[in-house]
């Protein structure tokens, strides 16, 4: 399969857009260029929901990480992490941690080994989701997969497509992974708000990136299974929500993204 056609990698030049440098543009970040804005606001001229869900991933993020922590993780693999926003997996997770982050863009990975080079336990690699095999064997390396890990895939496999089956892919990775390990995922809804979701992926197929909102029936069977931890799968918002998510449930609706962890036993 070329290039070209890949889902996560429509083409990572600067004159064409990218989901890592778009996400980034919509969390205000900086590290992004003027294909990726103009794509950005094509989506929320769309869908002008699209910036209040790249926010409530971010805190979604920081939920899971915090709650895992506590639970005792101390591993976790954020693949398809895109530009290190803070607060990022290893400053929630604490200095006891150890965190790999894995983006398959080369600025990216450029710009996030510049920004970790003196952790000696957090590292930025360069990896496809698409292939559990590489992430893995450069993944352990740097973790112990005889340990639990906390595999994080927030907000990417609405960019992979049917064909590829993000089901599947999940899978090979769990299958790897110790007992006690977790899986959290996110992913973009298209049965809470199909016409803004539909608009919004005609926008990316326009753009020549792939960009699919599920069913939460759809993006249930990414889990392949596990037990979920509480409550489930749920829209992102109500994923353990703190202060800052139940003072923002009125605007539930414009988040239609669903979430959730669940564990190996």
């Amino acid at each position: 399969m070329s290039d070209g056609n890949r889902s996560l990698t429509p083409n990572l030049g600067m004159g064409h857009p990218h989901p890592a440098r778009i996400y980034d543009y919509l969390l205000g970040g900086k590290d992004n260029f003027a294909p990726d804005r103009q794509a950005a606001e094509q989506g929320l001229a769309a869908a002008p929901d699209v910036r209040d869900i790249a926010l409530a991933n971010r805190r979604f993020l920081v939920r899971v990480v915090r709650h895992l922590a506590g639970l005792g993780v101390r591993q976790f693999l954020d693949v398809g992490t895109g530009f290190p926003t803070s607060p990022n997996v290893h400053e929630i997770a604490g200095e006891a941690s150890a965190v790999v982050y894995v983006d398959v863009d080369p600025v990216v990975v450029t710009h996030g080994r510049a920004q970790l080079a003196k952790r000696h336990n957090v590292h930025m690699i360069q990896g496809d989701l698409r292939e559990p095999a590489d992430v893995l064997a450069q993944g352990g390396r740097l973790l112990d997969l005889r340990e639990p890990v906390a595999l994080l895939v927030v907000s990417v496999t609405h960019n992979v497509t049917d064909e590829e089956g993000p089901a599947g892919i999940l899978a090979r990775y769990m299958r790897e992974l110790a007992s006690g390990s977790h899986l959290a995922i996110s992913q973009m809804a298209s049965d809470v708000s199909p016409e803004r979701s539909a608009a919004l992926a005609g926008v990316a197929a326009r753009q020549r990136m792939t960009l699919l909102p599920r069913t939460h029936a759809e993006v249930l069977a990414q889990f392949g299974g596990l037990p979920l931890l509480e409550p489930g799968l749920v829209q992102v918002p109500l994923w353990h929500p703190d202060e800052e998510e139940r003072a923002a449930r009125a605007q539930l609706s414009r988040v239609w993204t669903y979430g959730g962890v669940a564990r190996k036993e």
